[in-house]
């Protein structure tokens, strides 16, 4: 599986993640995304790339330069570090306007760029908005951000969506992210790091902060993060093609950076397997069980007919979860059934590249979730959307599927 891995030990940010994509790119590659991300129809901003060297590694910045202003005088402090949300920090004598969550997405649908990436561009920075919106208690259509920062941002994350999808990617692995440390100022005043957006958006997410006082994660590199990644995790067993450096403008004992490494690795993961051997629950418990355990996001959950001690008649419960909610599906197990015990083993298990898509057909939209890899894919219509439609029309789930595939 083509995989990308990110080292995130100094933080993420649009810009960084931009610059260290662009490094996977060849030389007549790089020529041509810089002719592309210029000619996209985003007023007044021009990108363009720089050489820069961090603790003798030498990687590329991306420069955003907005109405001819560079980002950093823009928002006096580090480039990469922008909070778009009502952010008003230069002091330069231009007139203010702050743009509304509507007017972001007219301008992203105006850019010159594929409806997939705008697809992309919108649900990015929709996560940005539901994040200020969150902190700020108020609706999403109350969120407001400075022109500049918002032309700024989307810049930034139209820059990664282009290089993911030039890269043809097709799983993308990120280490925890170091999101820094002490305060950050902003309209509202001076707020702890990371700034509540940030952390709004990578709820659910590993995170850290060590020895440096610095804002590291933005809302933008947090967005793009929590978008993009389908694991947070130690980097997986791969051969490494290519390596790109993305750097920031500041220096710190620590290289300045995102490292991004491309390569293939074995479509891999890791499941908490969690088991334990009951007699002495009735099946309508155990059924129940099972329900709460998959509504809590287990991912398989089933039992076996096993002769107990005495010859007495039971079952062993079998649970497959992810580690981040091991501890939560635990205490569910415990809960929810007689055991007074589990066992736990990490197993790896290959698996296919799944997503799923919703079509439109002669009996309005259903979901398709489709499974690619090692030469394979399948596809398979969503049960609960088939089986629904097939109690309507009083036909079998094969007539439906026969329909659908023939119109």
């Amino acid at each position: 599986m083509r995989t990308l891995y990110l080292d995130c030990s100094m933080g993420a940010a649009g810009n960084i993640l931009a610059g260290a994509l662009y490094e996977l790119l060849n030389d007549t590659e790089k020529i041509d995304f810089i002719k592309q991300i210029n000619n996209i129809g985003l007023l007044k901003t021009v990108i363009s790339v720089e050489k820069v060297e961090k603790c003798g590694i030498f990687g590329t910045y991306i420069d955003v330069s907005v109405d001819g202003i560079k980002e950093e005088i823009l928002f006096d402090k580090e480039p990469h570090h922008h909070n778009i949300n009502h952010i008003d920090k230069h002091n330069h004598n231009h007139t203010h306007h702050h743009t509304s969550f509507q007017e972001i997405v007219n301008t992203i649908n105006s850019l010159k760029i594929e409806d997939k990436i705008k697809k992309d561009i919108v649900a990015i920075y929709n996560l940005i908005a539901e994040a200020e919106s969150n902190v700020h208690g108020v609706d999403v259509t109350e969120v407001h951000f400075h022109e500049v920062g918002m032309i700024d941002a989307i810049a930034d994350i139209t820059a990664v969506c282009i290089l993911i999808d030039k890269l043809k990617i097709e799983q993308i692995i990120a280490s925890p992210i170091n999101v820094g440390g002490g305060h950050v100022n902003c309209s509202h005043g001076i707020l702890p790091v990371p700034a509540p957006a940030t952390a709004s958006i990578l709820k659910g997410i590993p995170i850290y902060n060590g020895d440096i006082k610095e804002e590291l994660c933005t809302p933008t590199g947090a967005a793009l993060l929590k978008y993009f990644v389908t694991d947070f995790a130690d980097m997986p067993v791969m051969k490494v093609e290519k390596i790109g450096y993305g750097m920031g403008k500041k220096n710190f004992v620590y290289a300045n950076c995102v490292r991004a490494m491309l390569g293939r690795s074995k479509q891999t993961s890791n499941i908490i397997e969690l088991k334990c051997n009951i007699d002495d629950i009735t099946p309508e418990k155990i059924g129940f069980a099972i329900e709460v355990l998959f509504n809590a996001g287990a991912l398989e959950v089933y039992t076996t007919n096993v002769c107990m001690k005495k010859s007495r008649p039971g079952i062993v419960l079998c649970v497959m979860c992810n580690k981040e909610i091991e501890d939560k599906i635990v205490s569910l197990i415990f809960k929810y059934t007689t055991t007074i015990g589990i066992r736990r083993n990490i197993s790896d298990r290959y698996v296919l590249n799944r997503k799923t898509e919703q079509i439109q057909t002669v009996f309005g939209p259903i979901r398709k979730k489709i499974s690619e890899g090692y030469g394979i894919t399948r596809i398979k219509y969503e049960y609960d959307d088939i089986s629904k439609i097939a109690q309507e029309q009083n036909l079998s789930i094969d007539e439906i599927i026969k329909k659908i595939e023939t119109k």
